[in-house]
């Protein structure tokens, strides 16, 4: 179960230092992809891909859901950082503190001590990837922050009786009682079945491939998230991205990218579809490229590396 809850926890979490329209144009047939987030199987490996979804209204407005996942390769924070060259404006997620600087990029999502952003700096060490706050350069002049700042995130959630912690522990009941129950996993063999996996010369693809094949899944895990009166981690936090949108909007700005995880997506779809947009095209960028790279290190070759480094700082 902590496996499958995995993928929602890391492409959800919090980061921290993290008017209306008339009726849209006819777009053609919609083009929105069931998912935002997807694993593509291929001979030596495959890929984890995001998604780009432009969407349309009848001023001439287009706004893109760039789904993305704060892991990933450093060739996919580039693209993604020339694609923003084009745009007008930049909504862009962040829990952080009111009065804080946004990341400039160049390391800088490194010193974070947020529990989320440590636990991603780890993985990001294990599995031979790149963290986003340190690739992309939030001070570019059409970034906007469209997201809760830290303290209005924290009261929300105290006043709902809400943390990560505890939707997690929703998430991992739904499992449990949704699971088969003639099915009993082995533990001793599961503990095998991955120390196997971590020490093999090939380990940091095949433990990239186990966790990008549960992503897939994650807009599907993200659904529950909150129950029917949504969350703060996500519904809430969206809700602070239309409002950003909609002051956009109110600027006359024409050409908009929302810049957030993939598993907010599915819910900023529906909320663009109620202010007339339409999706028109999608774009899918390779976060994780899994095939077999020669002389790739193994896991815990990058996990003792790791220790070493945090040992002399």
């Amino acid at each position: 179960m902590m496996k499958r809850l995995w993928p929602a926890l890391l492409c959800c979490a919090a980061l921290t230092a993290r008017p209306a329209l008339g009726d849209a144009a006819a777009a053609g047939p919609a083009t929105q992809p069931s998912k935002f987030i997807r694993f593509v199987q291929a001979a030596g490996g495959g890929e984890l891909d995001t998604a780009d979804v432009a969407f349309s209204n009848g001023h001439g407005v287009t706004v893109h859901l760039v789904a993305a996942v704060h892991i990933a390769e450093s060739s996919y924070y580039a693209k993604l950082s020339r694609s923003f060259e084009d745009d007008d404006a930049v909504l862009y997620e962040m829990i952080k503190d009111r009065d804080a600087a946004p990341p400039a990029g160049a390391g800088a999502g490194e010193q974070s001590d947020n529990i989320i952003s440590r636990i991603q700096v780890l993985l990001k060490n294990s599995l031979d990837l790149d963290f986003q706050l340190d690739d992309i350069d939030y001070t570019k002049s059409n970034f906007v922050h469209a997201d809760l700042d830290k303290e209005t995130f924290e009261k929300m959630e105290s006043d709902r009786g809400e943390s990560l912690w505890t939707l997690m522990i929703q998430q991992a009941v739904k499992q449990w009682a949704d699971a088969p129950k003639d099915q009993t996993p082995d533990m001793d063999q599961e503990m095998s079945q991955l120390v196997t996996l971590l020490c093999r010369p090939d380990g940091t693809r095949q433990f990239k491939l186990l966790i990008a094949r549960d992503m897939d899944q994650l807009d599907m895990d993200a659904a529950g998230l909150g129950g029917p009166d949504g969350s703060v981690i996500l519904t809430e936090r969206n809700k602070a991205a239309m409002r950003a949108l909609d002051a956009s909007l109110a600027a006359g700005k024409k050409n908009i990218a929302i810049f957030f995880g993939a598993a907010h997506m599915p819910d900023m779809a529906e909320r663009l579809a109620a202010r007339g947009f339409l999706p028109v095209h999608t774009d899918w960028r390779m976060a994780w490229d899994l095939t077999i790279r020669p002389d790739q290190p193994s896991v815990i070759e990058n996990i003792l590396n790791g220790m070493i480094d945090s040992a002399g700082k």
